[in-house]
């Protein structure tokens, strides 16, 4: 495959995750396998990382705005892609996707994307 040719998605260099051992999340959705880029992973603190993956399958869609909420609800419902938005400790923020078939989560920084 030529690399010049094609244009990869992020989440062709991501690393799986996997979450603490305690008490399970609630979720509104699967979340897939979680992935991660490299770019996310050296900059992110980790507890905020699986603090704001907990909230995303929860519902809750962080720092957008209302009309990508409404959009998120939407896709909920209809089987599409989802995404949150999130800072860190650091003021650095990411974003979650999960995508629609529901088989991966991603957690990567907008520059990754």
């Amino acid at each position: 495959m030529n690399r010049n040719s094609t244009i990869e998605h992020p989440a062709a260099q991501c690393q799986e995750m996997t979450p603490p051992t305690g008490d399970p999340v609630a979720t509104r959705f699967p979340l897939g396998q979680l992935l991660i880029t490299p770019n996310a992973q050296s900059r992110l603190h980790p507890t905020d990382v699986f603090s704001a993956l907990s909230r995303h399958a929860a519902g809750n869609w962080g720092q957008l705005g209302k009309q990508d909420r409404q959009e998120n609800d939407l896709s909920l419902e209809q089987g599409f892609r989802l995404l949150s938005a999130y800072r860190d400790r650091f003021g650095i923020r990411f974003w979650i996707i999960t995508d629609a078939e529901r088989c991966a989560t991603t957690i990567l920084l907008p520059e990754d994307y």
